[in-house]
């Protein structure tokens, strides 16, 4: 569903659709021809994937995973928690408040799956962090969507929200497409998950941001008069 609201909302729809391509190919290389790290022997560099070398560049597609998603959860609780103080409708407050529950106890659990199967914590995500998808700065959402904490154009996408004059509108805006970007980084990580409890969770990630997406999409034709094509 592409808004037609406003114009802002149409950029905010682009860029995220752009970052969800980059993501993809980082987070499944097979996708743009790349040699697949999961199938690389440990002590072999992995080619093309913009990680750089050492041990960052020897990751499973699970540990890639890891890096990328916390961040992007992270991004989602900041602006449920901004909902929960600038939403007017109690359904998007409701809404937010499942967020931060459900996104903060995955962002808990796959730390802890990252120390038990890397022995060390998670690495931040980032360009010149070794996990960065070789985007450059130029991917910056603008004055749109961000995809996670930390990562480009969230800030930007917070301070839009902060000030927006209807609020419970830009919200959903925002947070469809950000679901969206979570739901193809979850689906295609299946492809090479190699540990069967991330698969799990990344299924269950898949299933409750699309109804929360179905949810947002039927409030946002509701409150404001205007259906998606």
């Amino acid at each position: 569903m592409a808004f037609r609201s406003t114009h802002a909302g149409r950029i905010r729809l682009t860029w995220a659709g752009a970052a969800a391509t980059a993501l993809l190919l980082t987070l499944h290389p097979s996708a743009r021809g790349a040699p697949d790290p999961a199938a690389t022997p440990p002590s072999a560099p992995v080619p093309g994937m913009g990680w750089g070398g050492g041990a960052m560049g020897q990751r499973s597609a699970d540990a890639r995973f890891i890096v990328m998603m916390i961040p992007h959860h992270q991004g989602a609780i900041a602006m449920a928690e901004l909902a929960l103080i600038r939403a007017r409708r109690p359904e998007i407050k409701a809404l937010a408040q499942r967020i931060i529950t459900s996104q903060s106890r995955e962002i808990t659990q796959m730390r802890q799956w990252y120390r038990q199967w890397y022995g060390t914590d998670v690495p931040a995500w980032g360009i010149g962090s070794g996990y960065g998808m070789g985007m450059g700065h130029g991917m910056g959402m603008g004055g749109g969507m961000g995809m996670g904490w930390g990562m480009p154009g969230m800030a930007t996408s917070l301070e839009a929200l902060k000030t927006a004059p209807d609020f419970d509108r830009a919200f959903i805006e925002q947070m469809i497409p950000h679901h969206r970007m979570g739901v193809m980084m979850a689906s295609h990580a299946e492809w090479n998950t190699q540990h069967p409890q991330l698969r799990e969770l990344e299924a269950e990630m898949v299933r409750v941001q699309s109804q929360e997406i179905e949810q947002m999409a039927q409030w946002y034709r509701q409150w404001f008069g205007t259906s998606g094509s």
